[in-house]
């Protein structure tokens, strides 16, 4: 019961952030989940940062390849959409480093067996791209060039874009002829 509270709480956090245009209460929540993540906050934020900056270089560089006439709004666009990415983020690697999602979705069975599948990928894409990743460093006598990289990062990416595609047509093609798609209510 406490875990499904505390999943219901973040949902409804996360909705409430969405609906904040306000880059300093944001960034407010952001500074409030590394405090109350106590010791720990600053490596949290790192690994927070570590996996956003990405998506916030991409998406800043392409906002202000666009906006690059109104470099003021463009600006403040772009500080809010990083600050609720950050603070977004900082509040899922919280609560999920320390909320059970199997007794959270205990209530319902198609849940929880969404969340078995769901697990059981990431940790076979996780092994693969170990094993690409190895792959790659026991073909190449010296460092791994920027280009071999890139090649190499593009390549195993259209790879498991492909697999992922194969591997969810036939999941749902073996979850269709045992009927788990049928209503049972």
């Amino acid at each position: 019961m406490k875990e499904r509270l505390v999943l219901l709480l973040y949902l409804a956090v996360v909705v409430a952030a969405t609906l904040v245009h306000d880059a300093r209460i944001l960034l407010g929540m952001a500074l409030l989940v590394v405090l109350l993540h106590g010791r720990s906050g600053p490596r949290l934020l790192g690994r927070v940062l570590r996996a956003v900056w990405p998506f916030i270089a991409a998406v800043s560089l392409g906002y202000l390849l666009v906006g690059r006439t109104d470099l003021r709004a463009t600006g403040d666009t772009l500080l809010l959409i990083n600050t609720r990415v950050i603070a977004l983020t900082l509040l899922t690697f919280a609560v999920f480093g320390r909320l059970d999602l199997q007794k959270a979705l205990g209530f319902s069975r198609t849940l929880r067996f969404v969340l078995i599948l769901t697990t059981s990928q990431v940790l076979t894409f996780r092994r693969l791209f170990m094993d690409f990743r190895l792959a790659l460093d026991s073909r190449m006598p010296g460092r791994v060039g920027l280009l071999t990289a890139l090649r190499h990062g593009a390549a195993t990416s259209a790879w498991f874009l492909r697999r992922a595609e194969h591997d969810a047509t036939e999941i749902t093609q073996a979850l269709d002829a045992r009927g788990f798609f049928i209503d049972r209510d």
